[in-house]
């Protein structure tokens, strides 16, 4: 039943993608955030949802005459050189097949963020993209808290199977990182009830995190909470919430969660951890070796023989900075930083820029709450694998198109975007639209004549 809903969902949406293309790009991020085919048992499990919305919404980008542009901003920049580089690295991967196997997959995360930035068009796509965000992560935020709930502890915590954020530890940076944009949400609705749910979400969202038993999620929870409290226009409300509730959720948690928490302070008597230090420690000698790193997927056992200092004790990264390091060398570890540094700077421009204006309140509160995620993600990061993982670019695509829509190319929201002739007659046969010639005419005028503002407008 569930395969059905979703292959009636994806023809559903067919239709409006070739009306306004950035629906495709939406559809594409919820799919590949939530993963809602994994929760499916039927064929649905390995059917190319992503690659359908991906194939579809291009061609809507061809045949659409609306406007479609990719802001010269320096975090763009940075994203295409970020990408660059990789591809170079891949070329002279140490090993090559999986090389190309994480390149593969990284670059179709990279075309859809950058389709995602050109397709962005008006404020209200920009706080679209927002909720589409955070919500695909706060349906898992959702079910992690309830586990941690009803588990008494959230030990066994899994997310998405076959995806980014399959294991407890991803998945815990990956509701690190979402957090904020649930807080972001609850300030945007106003019905009570709707309020209620939405910050219920958040809070589950948080605890699913703590709960996970991963330590670097802890570090950045805790971190990112403090933050989230110097953005936060209602310090006081929030900061009494803290006192009450961290102490009561820290007393809630069994010995074994604090057992594994206490190793942070005692790590020389962890295995996993001295087992961490010793792949930072392959990371380093692959980036002294190599100026280009050893390429995507080098943290392997066969190259842990040759370059690790326990050669027989094979980790993961477990740190999207070693991972770098060792991946793509001391340049790539820097344009990577570089690539947040100046993402950072687009959210100070936006704050500066919504700063005293009661109409784009929305867009300072998400411009916040985007570098709170960043420092979530920069501080629980620091302990797990996840550099190439499609979240992060999309806060940072958030940040783009928040300097996009209000900055360097703002449009109305009421403005209606050009169509191509032939979506024209498409939309006239199967949705029941007129023609793009007699909208926006005015009452009583005859058919193919328009408002001519309006068109100088558009054009």
């Amino acid at each position: 039943m569930r395969d059905l809903i979703l292959l009636f969902a994806l023809v559903a949406i067919i239709p409006f993608i070739f009306k306004r293309p950035v629906v495709g790009a939406l559809a594409y991020c919820l799919v590949s955030l939530m993963n809602p085919h994994r929760m499916t048992y039927g064929f649905a499990q390995t059917f190319p949802f992503a690659m359908i919305l991906c194939v579809v919404t291009l061609v809507a980008i061809v045949l659409s005459r609306e406007q479609k542009k990719l802001p010269l901003s320096p975090p763009v920049w940075m994203l295409l050189i970020f990408f660059s580089w990789m591809t170079l690295c891949t070329v002279f991967a140490q090993m090559p097949s999986a090389a190309w196997s994480d390149w593969d997959r990284f670059s179709k995360i990279m075309l859809m963020v950058i389709v995602t930035i050109m397709t962005v068009r008006t404020r209200k796509d920009a706080q679209a993209l927002a909720f589409v965000v955070a919500i695909s992560l706060g349906f898992w935020g959702f079910k992690s808290g309830l586990f941690v709930i009803f588990s008494g502890g959230g030990e066994g915590l899994l997310g998405p199977r076959a995806s980014f954020i399959s294991d407890n530890n991803t998945l815990a940076l990956a509701l690190v990182t979402i957090t904020p944009l649930m807080v972001y949400l609850v300030t945007q609705v106003h019905t009570k009830w709707l309020k209620r749910g939405v910050l219920a979400i958040a809070a589950l969202t948080a605890l699913g995190a703590i709960g996970s038993y991963s330590r670097g999620a802890l570090l950045g929870a805790f971190v990112m909470g403090f933050f989230l409290w110097l953005k936060s226009p209602y310090k006081a409300r929030l900061g009494l919430v803290f006192m009450l509730v961290v102490p009561l959720v820290l007393l809630a948690m069994p010995e074994e969660w604090m057992g594994r928490m206490h190793t942070i302070q005692t790590y020389q008597e962890d295995a996993s951890a001295t087992g961490r230090i010793n792949s930072w420690k392959f990371a380093v000698n692959i980036a002294n070796e190599f100026m280009l790193g050893g390429g995507p997927n080098v943290f392997s056992p066969y190259m842990f023989m040759l370059y690790a200092p326990e050669p027989e004790r094979y980790y993961d990264a477990h740190s999207i900075y070693f991972q770098i390091l060792g991946e793509l060398g001391y340049i790539g570890l820097v344009i990577f930083l570089v690539m947040f540094a100046v993402a950072w700077r687009t959210g100070s421009r936006v704050i500066r820029f919504c700063q005293g204006k009661k109409d784009l309140a929305w867009a300072l509160m998400l411009a916040r709450m985007c570098h709170v995620s960043m420092i979530g993600y920069l501080t629980a990061g620091a302990f797990l694998t996840l550099a190439y993982y499609d979240l992060i670019y999309y806060v940072i695509a958030i940040l783009i198109t928040l300097d996009k829509v209000l900055i360097r190319a703002p449009q109305k929201d009421d403005i209606p975007p050009l169509r191509h002739p032939l979506l024209d007659r498409l939309a006239q046969r199967f949705l029941g639209r007129p023609p793009a010639a007699q909208e926006g005419a005015p009452p009583g005028a005859p058919a193919g004549q328009t408002d001519a503002k309006l068109q100088t407008r558009v054009r």
